[in-house]
């Protein structure tokens, strides 16, 4: 049976960019289905996040695929390692940052695949982004390219000539440009989390780079920001 190209796999955290990415793949006019994947993270309020996500769009189905990382570790995402709160990122080899959570992208876009093969979904949409993106080498375009590429190769739609789509309508936005496209979608960027390391009481930090990133683009971008902060950020 050929792939429906009506139907898209959003991968979906929770965090903004994804939830973005949600909004632009269903007024794209596609059916959505959602992806989160627990993969035992620091910053598990975006579980709850996603949630909110997938009500308010109106995915038609939500799968939660449990992933334990922590047991790789080498991320302070996925370990004791403390989330750098000084504006640098604390960047390791290569310039990439702590938080980077190993092979995190292809492991998810992997489990991403194998759900549009088996759900008949010509789209994949990701949010991963080459602006600010933070060092992570898991954003940058060649990094998608290769995957898609893979990615029809390696599966029985790909081989007998019906390919998979990957999506990545953010790739080359500013966070500003992403806060933006939530406000014209009608979609309430305050439902999405993005915080590294949240407080004990559920607010964001206001210290890690995502909570920075995410507050300059509401302030590049001239418009009111909904985030609970428990610092008020600055970069």
């Amino acid at each position: 049976m050929p792939l429906d190209p009506s139907l898209a796999i959003v991968l979906l955290s929770g965090g903004m960019d994804s939830m973005v990415c949600a909004g632009l793949a269903r007024e794209a006019g596609h059916r959505v289905i959602a992806l989160t994947v627990d993969y035992n993270q620091r910053h598990r309020c975006e579980l709850e996040a996603a949630a909110r996500v997938v009500a308010a769009i109106g995915a038609e189905e939500h799968l939660i695929a449990p992933l334990d990382l922590r047991s790789f570790g080498g991320s302070a995402l996925t370990s004791d390692t403390a989330v750098p709160k000084d504006g640098a990122g604390a960047a390791g080899a290569a310039g990439i940052p702590v938080t980077y959570v190993p092979a995190r992208n292809t492991i998810f876009l992997s489990l991403a695949l194998g759900l549009a093969e088996a759900r008949g979904a010509k789209h994949i949409y990701v949010g991963v982004n080459a602006l600010d993106y933070s060092g992570y080498p898991d954003c940058r375009p060649a990094f998608v390219e290769a995957f898609e590429a893979m990615a029809n190769l390696a599966t029985r739609a790909g081989v007998e000539g019906d390919p998979f789509r990957f999506e990545t309508p953010l790739l080359h936005m500013t966070k500003a440009d992403i806060s933006r496209e939530a406000h014209r979608l009608g979609l309430d960027a305050g439902m999405s989390w993005t915080c590294y390391d949240p407080t004990a009481d559920g607010l964001h930090c206001g210290e890690c780079d995502a909570c920075r990133l995410r507050a300059k683009g509401f302030v590049e971008a001239d418009l009111p920001d909904p985030t609970r902060y428990a610092v008020e950020p600055r970069w």
